[in-house]
């Protein structure tokens, strides 16, 4: 059977595109994947607080967080980063910071408040791996996390598993 250039080369740009929608929709178990390309590409700049009157609530940037990623609040997503770990347990961790790049964490370079994802691993936690890209599911929540009067971060995944380590 012959095929036509023409249509060879269709052929392959509907395979590419299918191929691109398989790789962006929800996978097995309904968590789609969201990368920090998504929640990195705006600009969050960080209320400041009024040093007069220490016990008001702290300010709101809220509305600097665009709707397209505040729709992504309570879903369930995937997330590649790099671990840098902040609490562990029987030598797994528990809780850790899931950022965009390794340099973002160890060599000085601050990352900005979107471009890391506080994960909060339910169950025994994972091993701890550095270095290396991995990729976790869980459900997202958005939107501006304070700890004692400061604030520490825009994205919480409720973290159920680890699901890739690439490299």
């Amino acid at each position: 059977m012959k095929i036509s250039l023409p249509f060879a080369i269709l052929l392959l740009g509907c395979s590419a595109l299918a191929l691109r929608a398989a790789d962006e929709a929800p996978k097995g178990g309904g968590y789609e994947k969201v990368g920090f390309d998504r929640l990195a590409a705006f600009t969050y700049n960080a209320p400041e607080a009024d040093p007069a009157t220490p016990n008001a609530p702290p300010p709101s940037g809220a509305n600097q967080i665009p709707d397209k990623i505040k729709a992504l609040d309570q879903q369930k997503v995937a997330v590649t980063g790099f671990m840098l770990p902040v609490k562990m347990d029987a030598g797994l961790v528990k809780e850790f910071l899931l950022v965009k790049d390794p340099m973002l964490c160890c060599y000085g370079v601050m990352p900005k408040l979107n471009e890391w994802v506080v994960v909060k691993m339910v169950g025994k936690g994972v091993k701890p791996l550095m270095d290396v890209p991995l990729t976790f599911e869980g459900r997202l929540r958005v939107g501006e996390m304070y700890e004692n009067g400061y604030l520490t971060g825009l994205y919480l995944l409720e973290g159920d598993r680890q699901t890739e380590t690439k490299g």
